[in-house]
């Protein structure tokens, strides 16, 4: 799908994005595989080139932030650590963004990382270990929480232990990331947005941020029922909202998990018609939380599902053409500029 690009001068950090090699892990996942891994084997390796030409397709990227997607582990660092691996990476693609080589972008100006906050207190010596490689750049950790019952959902290699961020020794983890003024990034499924509710207020001075919408479900045992778990999926948005240390990321809906649109990678459907199956959920997000406290993201590449790089952000900017300049700069580059400490990308 080539569309013209709109509003093409808009500055945009996109703050979330995988940098990723699969390719030795794909005889991990015998056929036939579940959808899930197949919406990732089409971008089975996705490294600085491949984020540089989607970047720079049309749109004004101005800066971004990667984030964890289990990549480049480092196992000599022993299991607990291993983590960090991906940290030191990804602040060598950051290195060569910022060269100047590739133009003014700043790829990856934000690292999210992942400690393992079951290990309870001893998770903050994974954190320091992560800020120790990269003390510029990384700035916290997503450990993600997605379950459901039906096992079809995400697949097993992908589903988190149920009610993890309920665990007390989790909670003990996560006390961890306040104490070094980092931020933490939730993963869940819809139905698991009340676990996030009560995670912010248990830990009030902590950032959070709900990636995904809180990813809305449209597959397996939920296929069909997007429409009738609507009202629920909007009154737990607006309950976390009531959180002031929580912001939202407005995007993740091009993944399969979501089925808006049912059918891809990159199925062809226009910015009008993602915007139409969009529209009830990023307009609930930001009446929700405000245009402060609201970001767009890319989820790139695990949403080339749904969409090509240059149409996901025109559907975004038709969903905002209402929104002041004012609106729009928080939403596109102010907030994420924020809530990830990276204002200087803006200067």
């Amino acid at each position: 799908m080539t569309e013209a690009i709109l509003e093409p001068e808009l500055p945009i950090i996109d703050p979330h994005h995988h940098l990723w090699d699969l390719r030795p892990m794909l005889p991990m996942f015998p056929e036939p595989r579940h959808r899930f891994i197949e919406t990732l084997v089409d971008a089975a390796y996705y490294g600085f080139d491949h984020l540089h030409a989607d970047v720079t397709s049309g749109h004004n990227i101005v800066a971004t932030v990667f984030m964890e997607c289990g990549a480049f582990y480092n196992g000599a660092y022993g299991d607990a650590k291993k983590p960090v691996g991906e940290v030191e990476y990804v602040n060598g693609v950051a290195a060569q963004s910022a060269s100047g080589l590739y133009g003014d972008l700043r790829a990856c100006a934000g690292i999210v990382g992942h400690a393992d906050l079951l290990q309870g207190s001893a998770a903050g010596d994974v954190l320091d270990a992560l800020l120790a490689a990269a003390p510029n750049r990384f700035k916290g950790i997503r450990h993600q929480g997605a379950w459901d019952a039906d096992p079809e959902v995400l697949g097993p290699p992908f589903h988190a232990p149920p009610e993890l961020y309920l665990d007390a020794m989790f909670r003990e983890g996560f006390a961890e990331i306040g104490k070094r003024g980092l931020s933490f990034d939730a993963w869940i499924l819809e139905p698991q947005i009340p676990d996030v509710i009560d995670l912010a207020r248990v830990f009030p001075d902590t950032p959070i941020c709900l990636d995904h919408c809180g990813t809305p479900l449209g597959m397996a045992s939920y296929t069909g029922k997007l429409h009738e778990r609507f009202d629920t999926w909007r009154h737990n948005i607006k309950e976390l909202a009531q959180c002031e240390n929580v912001v939202v990321k407005l995007g993740g809906l091009a993944m399969h998990n979501c089925a808006m649109p049912e059918e891809g990678p990159a199925a062809g459907a226009s910015s009008e018609h993602l915007a139409a199956l969009w529209r009830p959920y990023i307009e609930t997000c930001i009446e929700a939380f405000g245009p402060n406290r609201a970001m767009f993201e890319s989820n790139y590449p695990v949403d080339r599902w749904g969409a090509t790089y240059p149409v996901l952000w025109n559907t975004f900017k038709r969903l905002t053409q209402g929104a002041s300049p004012d609106e729009k700069a928080a939403l596109y580059s102010g907030n994420a500029a924020r809530f990830y400490r990276i204002e200087e990308v803006l200067a």
